[in-house]
Formats: structure tokens, C-alpha cells, sequence
């Protein structure tokens, strides 16, 4: 049986492709073959012969091998060694191998073991080596499980002090928090992690958090502008000069007799983060090249990962940026609810989804109130969000009902997949764009709330006694799938009533395990209690559904509590389809306003509604109906008719008799428009009071 020969066990780094990316000095003695020569070619051509079946299942399989193989040498023939190969994780796109080697023959030109190497901690040199293999199998698990920078340099110094640094500290540029590229026009760092083998790390001249400033004449200083790693002991003259310049940390160094260190730069894709410090005062051993090798391997695979998380927070805060500036920031002035709402960006890897929310004032003193959710995360959803927000103001804008304006939303998203796919497939199994959507329109003259959704869930209706009830609303498709029709529904809103909007983000929180009834149960609770205010009962509508957990998904909730306008406010009567209506519609208005103390305002109104009703009478069909409301600072003149065809402005020439009245209109109001009913259509028109 073969036995291993006392000796310096070999280490390389293999990727996914089989080919060599590091290449130790005691692999160079043991082959003869230079990293200069290696690097970058096939492992399995220094083999001499053919791999063992054995070893090749485990690469395809992506499990460990341990096994002796012949590896080839530059002189005096091959050399059996016994072969370890562990697999790794990385924060890449590829796997990464770990290999380590020990002769089981003697070599005919042993190099000499270097000074202290049997007495580092371990004792033999084989159990240093399977020590080191075994922390790069551990960093592989442990390190960047996380897309927090933070965290993942934490992790770098846990793993690192366990049995191979004494301490360990991470140092980074404070421009990698803001999520852009570190620009290295400064020497200023953040001490973001750190650990020691000793309680509460008290040989570090840095606490956790702290910013350091570094002198241009340090060693840091250099690792960060050419980019290598330096390994330095006490008797380095540029470690000395350093420490000289500083007397809190040549205090340091003294007190707890640190001999030896290592600064290794944090790089990930050609961009430098920072630096990772080792040092050892407790082991009698210096770190030696192959120790700078593990230093290097355990540091890059932390870069990469914090170069994830820089990356990810920059693509997030742009996400988040762009959904702020897309969501309203307050609600318009109306007078039908009150209203508050809160938006919670989802905190996980999955980024800012799609979530919003609108209030509409729309014509007739009434309101539309919106909630919807773009399916998928990131700048994508968020940019998808501001056009169909746009798409829903525009088309509240005309005023159509809730099942009409959701139909041309559904026929706008699928224009939109079929539009950015190049193959012309299906919208929803391969399109870009897919949402929900509640649309609901409350009009606080007649009491009451005409809804229609798309895949959404419907509302809470909380009513004046305190009662939660949850309207049953036509089941509706999401948006993007096109062809299948929407309904609406009318609900009768008291005096009082609150209406609660939501997105499902708000019932699949992990305090809910998944259970959107008891979801819906809790949410209904917390609105019946006594609160102060609005905002309050959003507070404790967030916290009896999320609990303390971070939301799963982008929560919106919309509360808008109902007024009604009283019948005070409100006159109005039917018209026959007769001329002379004109000036009974006249004297209606004047005994109005003078009841309502508004005659200044009557000479205005007058003139307005005389041109709405003769347009009705000549070009409409009954039943006609004139109706004046009075919200607030704004008078509303409104005449209905029939007819569904609807009128607009044309320029008159200097001869024509007519076409010159809703210009008139136009002019001497603040806002005009036209929208269709089940019984025709109404014009209306607002004026400033």
C-alpha cells in the first residue's frame, strides 16, 4: 500500500471549464511545471495517462473525489500523489474546483520544507493543507449568501479567522454604499467587518463603522493603486514606516505583538472596493505565498459577491427612484373622500415590483379610485407601471366606466407584449407586460361605487356602523390576456363608509403563512377599531397584516373615506325637448344661485346653460335633464340628453349663425367634457367660484 511521503501538499484552483486558474508554489516544486506555464490549460492534461472513471463521474456529478492519480512531471517521470477535489460555490456564473495534492512516492528534488511550517498550529503539513481546502469548501457556502455588502464582508472575516487569520478586517471605499463604481480618488475607508480570535477584537485601531483615513506612504495605499496583494511582517520597512506615522496603531501592534499580515485588494470585475486585512500575532508562523493564495481566494470570491450587492443596489435605487417619481406623492383636491395611502417597496432580492395607486378626480363631483400590480420586478415593472398608470388617467380622463376603461387597458398591454416580442407570440405566456387591476368610481351624489377588476383582489368596504363587508365583484382576467370580457358592479356606500384598496402584496406575507383569507380577516379587524385618523388606520392595517416581517412583495394600500354631498347642494329638473325649455332652464338657474348666495356668478351660469340646453333641444333625444351641484369653490352645470353622440369645438367663419357655443363654453369655464351613460350621454361644464 502506497503512503504518503512528509512533504507540502499542493493546491490549485480549477474552473468550470477544466482549466487551471491558480497554481501554488508547492504545486510548482512537486511538478516542475511554472504557474507561467499552467495557468490556463486543461487540468486534466497534466495527468499522465488517463483520468480515473472515479474522478471523472465526480466532476460530472459535482461531487468530492478522493483518489490516487499519476500526475505528470517537467523531469524524473510521473509521481503518484493522492488527489482531493472539492467543489465550490461561487458568486459567478460557473462552478469553481478546489484541488489539493500529496505525494505518496518520494521526488527526486524535494524542496525543503520553509522555516516554521511544521509548527503552524496545525502540526503537519498535510492537515494544513486539508485545513485549507476545507475553509475554501466553507467560503464557498458561507460567503455572499446575501446581496448585502455589509454582510458579505462579515462573513469573509467569520470564515478567515477559523483556524488561518488571527484578525481579520474589511475596508471599503464609502462610494460602494451609494451603489455606484469606487472612483479611488481618495484614501478614505469604512471599516465594514472585522473579527478576531480575541473577544470583541481589541487589537483593531478601527471600530465597526468607523472611517479611516489612510496615508499615501502605507502599504494599504499601494494595494490600492496597483491592484496585488502584499504580504508584510514586522520587519518590513514599509509596514514599519506606516506604523511609525501612527502611534495608535504602532501601540497596537506592540501590545499584542502583531508579526505578519497580509493585504489582499478587494476586486470584482476590474473594479477595486477596498481591502481585506489579515494578521497574525497568536500563531508563531508567518503567512507564507500559499497562505497569500488562499487570502486571494477567499477575498475575490467576497468581491465578486459585494460587486453583486453595489450592482443590485444601484439597479434598485434606480427601480425605486423611478417608481417614486411615477407614483403621486400626494393626492388632488376633491372633495368626495378622504383619503391615505402607503406604499412599501418589497426589501428581498427580487427588487421593485410593480405596484400602484391613484385617485382621479373625475366629473360630477365624483372620484376614481385605482390600485394595480405589474407582474415581475426591477426598472422593467416599474417602467411598465408609469405607462399603464398613464393609460388609466387618460382614459378616466373621458370618462368611461369601470368594465369599458378596463377592456381598453386589457387591449393596451397586449399591444405592448405583441409590440417588444419580435416573434409575434402570446402575450401572457412570453409578453413583457402583465398586471391586475381594480378600478372603482364613487360618485358622492348618488352614494354609491361602480367597480369592475382584472385579476385584482376586491376591496374591504368598511360601513357607517363599523361592519366590515367584502363586495363580491364579476371575476375579471388579468390584464394582457385579451378577448375575455370585464363587468362591473354597483355598490351602495352610505354616509361614513370607508373603501380599502389593496395590492396581494398585502396578503402573502410570511406572518400570514400564505393564508390570504386570514389575510383579509385581520385587515378587516384592524379598520373597525376606533382610529384618530386615516393615517393612523393605515398603520395598523400594515401592522395586523405584516407583522414585523419585511413584506414579500411590493405592498399598496389605499383607504378613502366617503362624504356625501347634501341635497342642498344639488338642483336640478327634466326638460321636453322644446325651445322655449331655454328659458324656464334660465329662471331654474337664477332662483339657484340666489338660494345659494352665488348671484354674482349667475350672469355666467346662465349664459353656459343656455347654450348646453339648446344644443340638447336641437340635436339630442330625450329625456333631457338639467342638474346644477354646488362642491366647494367649484359650480357644475350639467345637461343630459339621449342622444350618444357626442360634440366638439369647430372654429366659425364670420357669416355662420352658429357654432359658436361650446367655444363660448370653453371660454368662460375652467373645464368642460362629455361622458357616455347608459341612457345617452351628459355634458358638462365647471366653473371657478
Amino acid at each position: 500500500m502506497a503512503t504518503r511521503v512528509p512533504g507540502r501538499a499542493a493546491t490549485a484552483t480549477v474552473d468550470g471549464g477544466g482549466s487551471v486558474t491558480g497554481w501554488s508554489e508547492a504545486a510548482e516544486r512537486m511538478s516542475g511545471f511554472p504557474a507561467a506555464r499552467v495557468l490556463g490549460r486543461s487540468a486534466f492534461d497534466l495527468l499522465a495517462g488517463d483520468a480515473p472513471i472515479s474522478l471523472l463521474r465526480a466532476v460530472v456529478r459535482r461531487r468530492p473525489f478522493t483518489g490516487m492519480v499519476r500526475l505528470a512531471r517537467s523531469e524524473d517521470g510521473p509521481v503518484a500523489v493522492e488527489l482531493g477535489v472539492v467543489p465550490v460555490r461561487t458568486a459567478g456564473a460557473g462552478p469553481t474546483w478546489v484541488v489539493s495534492a500529496q505525494p505518496l512516492q518520494p521526488l527526486a528534488a524535494e524542496a525543503p520544507l520553509p522555516v516554521g511550517e511544521v509548527s503552524n498550529r496545525s502540526g503537519r503539513p498535510e492537515d494544513l493543507a486539508r485545513r485549507r481546502l476545507a475553509m475554501l469548501g466553507a467560503a464557498g457556502l458561507r460567503i455572499g449568501s446575501t446581496l448585502e455588502v455589509e454582510r458579505t464582508a462579515q462573513e469573509l472575516a467569520d470564515v478567515a479567522t477559523e483556524g488561518f487569520a488571527d484578525f481579520v478586517a474589511v475596508d471599503l471605499l464609502d462610494s460602494v454604499f451609494g451603489g455606484a463604481p469606487p472612483t479611488g480618488a481618495g484614501l478614505v475607508f469604512y471599516r465594514v467587518a472585522q473579527q478576531s480570535v480575541l473577544s470583541g477584537c481589541p487589537e483593531s485601531a478601527v471600530s465597526k463603522g468607523a472611517r479611516d483615513v489612510i496615508v499615501p506612504e502605507s502599504p494599504m495605499a499601494e494595494v490600492l493603486a496597483s491592484g496585488r496583494p502584499l504580504r508584510t511582517d514586522v520587519r518590513d520597512p514599509r509596514l514599519r514606516g506606516w506604523i511609525d506615522q501612527e502611534p495608535r496603531r504602532e501601540e497596537i501592534a506592540s501590545a499584542f505583538g502583531i508579526h505578519s499580515s497580509m493585504l489582499v485588494p478587494l476586486t470584482a470585475r476590474g473594479v477595486t472596493l477596498g481591502v481585506a486585512i489579515f494578521l497574525r500575532h497568536r500563531s508563531p508562523a508567518p503567512f507564507d505565498e500559499d497562505d497569500l493564495v488562499l487570502a486571494t481566494e477567499l477575498t475575490a470570491r467576497a468581491a465578486l459577491s459585494m460587486d453583486n450587492a453595489r450592482q443590485y443596489t444601484l439597479q434598485r435605487d434606480t427601480a425605486l427612484a423611478l417608481q417614486r417619481s411615477l407614483l403621486p406623492s400626494r393626492t388632488p383636491r376633491q372633495a368626495a373622500v378622504e383619503v391615505a395611502f402607503r406604499y412599501l417597496p418589497v426589501s428581498g432580492r427580487d427588487g421593485v415590483g410593480g405596484d400602484w395607486f391613484d385617485v382621479i378626480p373625475l366629473s360630477g363631483a365624483r372620484v376614481a379610485l385605482v390600485v394595480g400590480d405589474v407582474v415581475g420586478h426591477g426598472v422593467p415593472a416599474a417602467a411598465a407601471m408609469g405607462r399603464l398608470r398613464t393609460a388609466v388617467r387618460t382614459l378616466a380622463d373621458i370618462d368611461m366606466p369601470p368594465d369599458e376603461l378596463l377592456t381598453h387597458l386589457d387591449d393596451l398591454v397586449l399591444r405592448v407584449d405583441l409590440d417588444e416580442q419580435p416573434d409575434g407570440g402570446t402575450a401572457w405566456a412570453g409578453g413583457s407586460v402583465g398586471a391586475t387591476c381594480l378600478y372603482a368610481v364613487y360618485d358622492p351624489v348618488a352614494r354609491s361605487c361602480a367597480m369592475a377588476r382584472a385579476g385584482h383582489p376586491g376591496p374591504v368596504l368598511v360601513g357607517p356602523d363599523g361592519k366590515p363587508t367584502f363586495p363580491v365583484l364579476p371575476p375579471g382576467p388579468p390584464l394582457g390576456l385579451g378577448g375575455l370580457p370585464f363587468e362591473a358592479a354597483e355598490v351602495a356606500v352610505p354616509e361614513g363608509s370607508m373603501l380599502a384598496l389593496f395590492t396581494d402584496g398585502l396578503l402573502r406575507t410570511s406572518e400570514l403563512r400564505g393564508d390570504p383569507e386570514l389575510g383579509l380577516d385581520r385587515l378587516g379587524s384592524a379598520l373597525t377599531e376606533p382610529a384618530g385618523s386615516l393615517e393612523e388606520l393605515c398603520e395598523r392595517a400594515l401592522s395586523a397584516t405584516l407583522g414585523s416581517a419585511a413584506p414579500s412583495d411590493d405592498v399598496a394600500l389605499l383607504l378613502a373615506r366617503t362624504r356625501v354631498l347634501p341635497e342642498r347642494d344639488v338642483a336640478g329638473c327634466e326638460l321636453r325637448r322644446d325651445p322655449s325649455e331655454v328659458a324656464r332652464a334660465r329662471k331654474l338657474v337664477a332662483a339657484t344661485l340666489t338660494e345659494w348666495g352665488l348671484e354674482e356668478a349667475a350672469f355666467v351660469t346662465e349664459l353656459v346653460v343656455s347654450e348646453l340646453v339648446t344644443n340638447a333641444v336641437r340635436y339630442g333625444r330625450p329625456p333631457i335633464g338639467l342638474r346644477l351641484i354646488r362642491d366647494g369653490g367649484v359650480l357644475i352645470c350639467e345637461v343630459s340628453d339621449g342622444s350618444s353622440t357626442a360634440p366638439h369645438l369647430r372654429r366659425a367663419r364670420t357669416f355662420d349663425e352658429g357654432g359658436r357655443g361650446l367655444l363660448l363654453v370653453a371660454q368662460l369655464c375652467r373645464n368642460w367634457g362629455t361622458r357616455h351613460t347608459a341612457r345617452g350621454k351628459t355634458i358638462w361644464a365647471e366653473q371657478q367660484l
